[in-house]
């Protein structure tokens, strides 16, 4: 059975930074893509970031590009996405999801989704 559950989110001032965790069971992760997604209240939900589960490449949304940065930990089966310099515009709950995401092509339907965690920046 295809599990992710997100951590790591939480409060922090603007210009702060979280590290999100994606852990993962009944897959291996050169098997899915996986991708970062947020949705803030009243908007879309919206692709973040993706690591490629052949040869780890990373593609990132414009927003976010070289403030975030993805990564894994195959022997953990785990994702990480490190958030820098955050900004209160970056408020929002994350979610993980597999087979979600293709380089820079985000799909908000089918896959295997997290339940998210909440990211909030504020003073």
């Amino acid at each position: 059975q295809v599990q992710l559950v997100e951590s790591g989110g939480g409060l922090v001032q603007p210009g702060g930074s979280l590290r999100l965790s994606c852990a993962t069971k009944g897959f291996t992760l050169d098997y899915y893509n996986i991708g970062w997604f947020r949705q803030a209240p009243g908007k879309e939900r919206e692709g973040v970031s993706c690591i490629s589960s052949s040869d780890g490449s990373t593609y990132y949304a414009d927003s976010v590009k070289g403030r975030f940065t993805i990564s894994r930990a195959n022997a953990k089966n785990t994702v990480y996405l490190q958030m820098n310099s955050l900004k209160p515009e970056d408020t929002a709950k994350y979610y993980c999801a597999a087979d979600a995401c293709s380089g820079s092509y985000y799909y908000t339907s089918g896959g295997y989704w997290g339940q998210g965690t909440q990211v909030t920046v504020s003073s």
